[in-house]
């Protein structure tokens, strides 16, 4: 099987979960009537336990981060040397967990995307400031009413790759009841040893998460418990600097452009550059599709600084990009 990225390959398939042990448990849920776990085991036994475990083949493949996400700098130059690791040693893609730190609106959550999308090995973005309850990672016990897994569980059954990123959004805003902490299962997650037994609670067999590829999110540490602190390397991000914001917004409008046939010049303006990369990088995408779209409305096929100053003048969220 190969990735849709050339500049990926495919290592060797991976046994995530023994088959055995789904028949197993097969026998258990149906003496115990349980339907919907019943259902779930039999997607499992014909899907098999074996994925896929990617391999970069190029220290190079994540270059283009440089530019689309110039203030990443420390944490591309460490991620470049796992992955030189990866290819001196024709091993599967792997690297510490990452935690990237800093204010709001400065792009935390594009790199995470752009870099799952680079890597190849297909990505889950898990929100954690809306979750308020431990199982929503780990999965809630089968006993239970409409019990389901969770999502490293979902990721794993369900996805093509044994090492898939997942992304943790604002993981300094997990909250809910303290009985039913959201990171308690990350303590296990993110230390390969553990995670080799992962125990989803509604499927309740060992399932081997220690390849999964982690990357969180946070713009506070404080409320992070110093054991996961300890799990990960921590990069402080800072906010792009002029040269960086420009860097941004090119790169960004040439992969607009280069996706759609509009009939817009492969290279914007330097005066659309400059209004672009006054913007904050959360707000550069839709403020840039809603100046396409209003140079598009006047009959133009290149933008002028004024298309940003007109598309201010809307709501972004009903506009359906």
């Amino acid at each position: 099987m190969a990735s849709n990225d050339i500049r990926l390959s495919v290592a060797e398939e991976r046994t995530i979960y023994h088959v055995a042990d789904i028949e197993r448990a097969m026998e258990d849920a149906a003496g115990n009537r349980n339907e919907a776990l019943a259902s779930y085991y039999e997607k499992m036994r014909q899907r098999g336990g074996g994925r896929f475990l990617v391999r970069p083949n190029g220290a190079d493949m994540i270059d283009e981060l440089y530019d689309s996400c110039p203030n990443f700098t420390e944490v591309i130059d460490d991620l470049k040397k796992y992955i030189a690791l990866s290819v001196a040693g024709n091993e599967p893609m792997s690297f510490t967990p990452i935690l990237l730190l800093g204010e709001p609106g400065i792009g935390k959550t594009h790199f995470a995307r752009e870099l799952a999308g680079k890597l190849g090995t297909g990505h889950e973005f898990i929100s954690m400031s809306s979750l308020t309850a431990g199982w929503i990672l780990s999965g809630a016990s089968a006993q239970w009413n409409n019990a389901k897994p969770g999502k490293v569980a979902h990721t794993l059954v369900h996805g093509d790759f044994a090492n898939p990123i997942v992304v943790l959004d604002e993981v300094d805003k997990a909250g809910g009841d303290s009985r039913y902490d959201p990171m308690g299962s990350l303590y296990n997650l993110l230390e390969k040893d553990t995670a080799r037994s992962f125990k989803d609670e509604f499927i309740d067999i060992d399932i081997d998460a220690s390849h999964i590829l982690w990357v969180t999110t946070a713009n506070d540490e404080r409320s992070i418990p110093e054991p996961i602190l300890n799990r990960m390397n921590v990069y402080e991000v800072p906010r792009p600097d002029h040269d960086a914001a420009i860097s941004i917004a090119a790169a960004l409008y040439r992969e607009i452009v280069s996706q759609h046939d509009w009939g817009f010049p492969p290279e914007a303006d330097e005066a659309v550059l400059e209004r672009l990369g006054s913007l904050p990088p959360r707000d550069m995408r839709k403020r840039l599709m809603a100046a396409f779209g209003t140079a598009k409305l006047e009959g133009r096929n290149s933008l002028v600084a004024g298309d940003f100053e007109m598309a201010r003048m809307g709501r972004s969220r009903k506009i359906g990009f």
